[in-house]
């Protein structure tokens, strides 16, 4: 599925042709303070083909809305050692407060459960972020304990089929 719509978003597979707009949210302060910090464009690069390389192996991944309102993926990650799927979105600031996260939210749960069959879906926000921690409440996830993450106090939700 390489894109999909909800009511307000329209979104699409990531390619290179995002580059430029991955760069802008990526380099806001305030949105990446929960994404790892504040990365350069190289580093953008990479995380760019290091995604594309993930929809070729695994038929899914991060896609981003073509009205540029920001980025969004379901996705392998690596919890304690253990294959997980998450479920992960970034605004840029002037789309926060607008229900976009929570209708994203759940358009990717909805893929990864029902269309993708995975058996669960997982988010880690960082303890601090409680508009990401809403946005997955509202979507029915549950919380199920807290970690760490690259340093940081993170929680982390999941919702099974």
């Amino acid at each position: 599925m390489d894109h999909f719509s909800t009511n307000r978003l329209s979104a699409e597979r990531l390619n290179e042709s995002h580059l430029a707009d991955l760069v802008a949210l990526h380099q806001d302060s305030e949105v990446s303070r929960y994404l790892g910090g504040v990365r350069t464009p190289d580093v953008t690069k990479t995380y760019i083909a290091t995604n594309m390389a993930h929809w070729d192996q695994h038929g899914f991944g991060l896609w981003t809305l073509r009205t540029k309102y920001g980025a969004f993926a379901v996705r392998h990650i690596l919890v304690d050692d253990i294959d997980e799927i998450e479920i992960f979105y970034a605004f840029k600031r002037e789309f926060w407060g607008q229900g976009f996260a929570t209708e994203i939210a759940a358009a990717m749960t909805d893929i990864g459960l029902l269309q993708l069959a995975l058996p669960s879906l997982i988010g880690i926000v960082n303890v601090g972020n409680g508009a990401s921690r809403r946005v997955l409440e509202r979507s029915d996830y549950l919380l199920e304990r807290s970690a760490n993450s690259r340093g940081e106090d993170v929680v982390i939700y999941r919702k099974r089929r």
